[in-house]
């Protein structure tokens, strides 16, 4: 299987956030966040892998900046690691006011996706060609956020 570039997964996804997907404050609900990032994740693996894929893990999530009625919400994502059957991928969220174009860092998060067949059973993802030094940190990196999660996973289930 011919290693792919994490350039390649790269998915930018604007969403002009309307009073539908706010709460009482005028921001938009932290769910709503969550759902867009999880498809943007989605995509990126599904770019990186070309099958379909689910996601089995969402790392923390923590709100750094509202998202306010009005703006834009900006999630860039990409694959940051792939594990046989399954690939981190990094979504970072930006809000940006459109008026002023000044953009802040809302939110960011790892999830991770399983690469399905086509009778739903994982299957093996292309390998990551990692191009620089900073893909090559981002790797390492994963790695060791999945060790931490296959730990916390055996502590929790035993198994």
């Amino acid at each position: 299987m011919e290693p792919k570039p994490a350039s390649a997964s790269r998915v930018e996804v604007t969403h002009l956030v309307m009073p539908g997907d706010a709460n009482s404050l005028g921001t938009a609900f932290g769910g709503m966040v969550m759902q867009w990032t999880d498809l943007a994740a989605g995509m990126a693996a599904m770019r990186h892998a070309r099958l379909p894929v689910v996601t089995a893990s969402l790392d923390q999530l923590s709100f750094l900046a509202p998202v306010r009625i009005g703006h834009m919400a900006i999630l860039v994502a990409h694959v940051t690691a792939v594990f046989a059957t399954s690939m981190e991928v990094n979504v970072e969220v930006s809000t940006e006011d459109p008026r002023t174009g000044e953009r802040r860092r809302c939110c960011d998060a790892y999830l991770t996706f399983v690469a399905l067949d086509d009778a739903g059973r994982p299957t093996r993802a292309p390998p990551l060609l990692t191009e620089s030094e900073d893909e090559r940190r981002r790797e390492r990196e994963a790695r060791v956020r999945r060790a931490s999660r296959l730990a916390l996973r055996t502590a929790l289930t035993g198994a």
